[in-house]
């Protein structure tokens, strides 16, 4: 380890009071006032109450501290080293096949928590692996070598800068599930009741409703099938090419891209790991490009995927996985979109599917698939609402994946001494004087 001017090596088993393993007493199917910790209460790497499992009773021994740590040291490779804290406030009991690492006073807590965040790949590197399941033993676990603060002032502050961007992070991904919640309400709405002509939700008291394929429908709208409504319209659903038509094995550094099944999102493109053909075989290939508007489905595996194509992906190309779905002049392509990737829309696919080991969709299913058409100046009024709350939503995941790069590089270089705080404690001493 590059030694650190005010820091120093350590092991693990020296800065805790305690490691042990939990209770092992049997479970409960039915809540009681003693919750127990199970493999799978840390495994988004926070402490889920939605996941632990309940005794009887239990001896108090057992009664989990603020600042505790768990450790999963029995599960599959991916698992293994997997911890979470527990908060002030929180009652839980340490239950089987979780370890508890309980620090000394004198290291700062959840500055030794982020610590062992980063030893995951050692933990894993470690571990002793069997078929389907590996395990790291309290030995190994205590032997891991640290590098930490002597002053556990700077081992704090460290780790309130790391709490300041985690705390950011859940906020935006309350905020996210917040605005997901409120898309799906207001899909509900929008592809069961619609817009009116004053831009209002229609509701039964005011208007007339239908019965249809996909339920309860304005009597305004048409119900028919995709391909009906693509093809009057003059467009079309089509297969890409084969993939040794497309070379698509071949990643070149400069071509034009394909878009995979890989790529698929609900209604967004996934722009990485791109394969790309060369400008010759694009030529030969022009007949499978793709043009704004269009709709890209899968065609196996996950069918019920649909992907809108943007400008920035015009003149691309699609694969033998997929479909191009072309809507034609007369409907809004947006707004068969959302409708595509809407519960209802997406269930009839899925249930009409074929294949035994994989979901297949072909051309003939794929059209067939109910769509409701109001009139195309609707269709445009319920394609903003959604992508108004679709940027939102974008929005704040891209703001997302910033903080947790902005976490990564921050682990990296205040864990590792490579960036000080000294400089804020310095200021904070000054201002106490």
């Amino acid at each position: 380890m590059r030694s650190v001017e005010g820091w120093k090596e350590t092991s693990l088993g020296d800065q805790l009071e305690l490691i042990r393993n939990g209770y092992s007493g049997e479970q409960v199917a039915h809540f009681t006032d003693f919750p127990v910790s199970r493999i799978e209460t840390i495994s988004e790497g926070t402490i889920s109450f939605d996941k632990v499992g309940y005794v009887d009773s239990i001896p108090e021994a057992y009664l989990l501290r603020p600042g505790d740590i768990l450790f999963s040291n029995i599960n599959s490779i991916k698992h293994i080293g997997k911890v979470a804290q527990v908060d002030q406030g929180m009652r839980l009991f340490h239950g089987m096949n979780l370890l508890v690492l309980r620090p000394l006073e004198q290291v700062d807590k959840k500055f030794l928590f982020y610590k062992l965040v980063n030893a995951k790949p050692w933990f894993e590197k470690m571990a002793a692996q069997a078929i389907n399941q590996a395990s790291i033993n309290q030995t190994t676990v205590r032997q891991l070598l640290l590098e930490l603060p002597r002053r556990k002032l700077e081992q704090a502050k460290i780790a309130g800068v790391l709490s300041t961007v985690d705390r950011a992070i859940e906020q935006t991904e309350a905020l996210i599930a917040k605005q997901e919640r409120i898309k799906t309400g207001l899909m509900q709405d929008l592809f069961t009741r619609g817009i009116d002509e004053h831009g209002n939700i229609r509701s039964e008291e005011t208007h007339q409703f239908k019965d249809s394929p996909l339920g309860g429908i304005p009597v305004e709208w048409e119900v028919t099938t995709l391909g009906t409504a693509v093809g009057r319209n003059k467009g079309s659903v089509q297969t890409g090419p084969f993939g040794s038509q497309l070379h698509a094995e071949d990643y070149r550094e400069t071509g034009v891209p394909i878009i995979t099944v890989e790529h698929l999102s609900q209604n967004r493109i996934l722009h990485r790991n791109l394969p790309l053909v060369g400008e010759e075989d694009y030529r030969r290939l022009v007949k499978y490009t793709l043009c704004e508007g269009d709709l890209v489905f899968s065609r196996v595996g996950a069918i019920d995927r649909c992907s809108y194509v943007s400008k920035d992906e015009n003149g691309w190309l699609f694969s033998g996985r997929c479909f191009r779905v072309r809507s034609g002049q007369e409907i809004n392509s947006r707004y068969l979109s959302y409708q595509l990737n809407h519960d209802k829309a997406r269930n009839w696919i899925l249930n009409n599917s074929v294949g035994t080991t994989m979901a297949c969709l072909n051309t003939s299913i794929l059209s067939m698939t109910p769509v409701l058409l109001p009139q195309q100046k609707e269709q445009a009024q319920v394609a903003r609402l959604l992508d108004f709350i679709s940027d939102a939503i974008q929005y704040e995941l891209l703001r997302k994946a910033k903080l947790n790069s902005l976490k990564t590089g921050l682990m990296q270089d205040l864990l590792t001494g490579k960036i000080r705080v000294t400089s804020l404690l310095d200021n904070m001493e000054v201002t106490n004087r």
